[in-house]
C-alpha cells in the first residue's frame, strides 16, 4: 500500500500542526521534509560555495522552505523544481509572501526528463534526499552537468545506500511513500565520475537520518488526533510505520544516507567535515 507523506505535508504546509511537527522534528523549522537538519544545510551551502553571485538549481525543492532559506542566507538566486504540484503552489506562495519573487522561482518539472534550462546556466545544483525518487540516475547526472557552468558544483544526498541485509517486508515499508532506487555502496561514485564530474568528497550522514526519523515519528504521535483528521487513520498509521522502519534501518546502519560533492572539470580533492 502507498502512503502520500509529501503530498500531505505540502498541501497542509502552513497548518499549525504541521509547523509544530517540523519544529519538534528539526529543532529549527525551515520547511524541510527530508532527513536534513538546518546545521547540515548551512554546511552544504559552504561546500557548494554559494554566495550572492550564485545561481542555484534545487532539484526536489519541495514546499520551498529550503530554497527561500538559501536566498535569505546567501543572497543567491534559486530555481527550484519539483514534480509535486502542491509543493510548487506552496513554494511560489511563500516566495510572494516573503517578497522574494525576484530572486527565486519554482517550476513543476519532471527531473528524469531533459531539463528546461540553458546549457551552463547554473553555478551549483543542490538536491537533498530527492535523487532516490528520480529514475535514470546516469541521465539525471549528465543533465546536471550540462546545465552547470564550468567549475560548477553539485551536492546531493542519498539515503538509500544498502549496507546490510534488508528483508522484503522492510523494503516494502521503506518504499511505501513512492518510487525509490536502492543502490549498493560505490554506485553513486561510479555514476558521478561517468557523468563527467570530479568527485570531491563523500560523507556519511546516516546518524542524522536515524535521529530525524525518530523525532518525526514521535512528534507526529503527539499530534495524532489532529493529523488523523488531515490524513485519515490508514495513512497516519502507514506513515508512522514508514518512519519507524526508516529509524530502525538507519540506526542499525543497514541503510545509509550519504552526501556527495562533485565539480564539473578538474580540481583539488576535499574531505567532508
Amino acid at each position: 500500500m502507498r502512503f502520500d507523506l509529501y503530498g500531505t505535508s505540502y498541501e497542509h504546509y502552513s497548518a499549525e500542526v504541521q509547523q509544530e511537527v517540523r519544529r519538534q522534528t528539526y529543532g529549527e523549522d525551515i520547511g524541510q521534509t527530508g532527513w536534513m537538519t538546518t546545521e547540515e544545510f548551512c554546511r552544504f551551502l559552504r561546500l557548494l560555495t554559494v554566495d550572492a553571485e550564485s545561481k542555484v538549481l534545487e532539484v526536489g525543492s519541495g514546499a520551498g522552505g529550503c530554497a527561500l532559506f538559501m536566498v535569505n542566507r546567501t543572497g543567491c538566486r534559486v530555481t527550484g523544481i519539483d514534480i509535486n504540484e502542491h509543493a510548487i503552489r506552496n513554494a511560489n506562495a511563500l516566495a510572494r509572501k516573503q517578497h522574494l519573487e525576484h530572486r527565486v522561482r519554482f517550476e513543476r518539472v519532471d527531473a528524469s526528463e531533459p531539463l528546461p534550462f540553458r546549457t551552463a546556466e547554473f553555478d551549483a545544483v543542490f538536491s537533498n534526499d530527492a535523487v532516490c525518487h528520480i529514475p535514470g540516475r546516469s541521465f539525471v547526472l549528465k543533465e546536471w552537468r550540462r546545465v552547470l557552468k564550468p567549475g560548477g558544483r553539485i551536492l546531493f544526498t542519498d539515503a538509500m545506500i544498502v549496507n546490510g541485509i534488508i528483508t522484503q517486508e522492510e523494503v516494502a515499508i521503506r518504499s511505501s511513500i513512492g518510487f525509490y532506487l536502492f543502490l549498493p555502496p560505490g554506485e553513486n561514485e561510479r555514476l558521478i565520475r561517468e557523468a563527467g564530474f570530479d568527485l570531491l568528497s563523500v560523507g556519511d550522514l546516516t546518524d542524522s537520518t536515524a535521529l530525524i526519523s525518530r523525532r518525526w515519528h514521535d512528534a507526529r504521535g503527539r499530534r495524532r488526533e489532529d493529523l488523523v483528521r488531515i490524513e485519515g487513520e490508514a495513512s497516519f498509521s502507514g506513515l508512522q510505520k514508514f518512519l519507524a522502519c526508516t529509524h530502525m534501518l538507519s540506526a542499525e546502519r543497514r541503510l545509509s544516507r550519504c552526501v556527495y560533492l562533485a565539480r564539473k572539470n578538474g580540481g583539488e580533492t576535499l574531505t567532508m567535515a
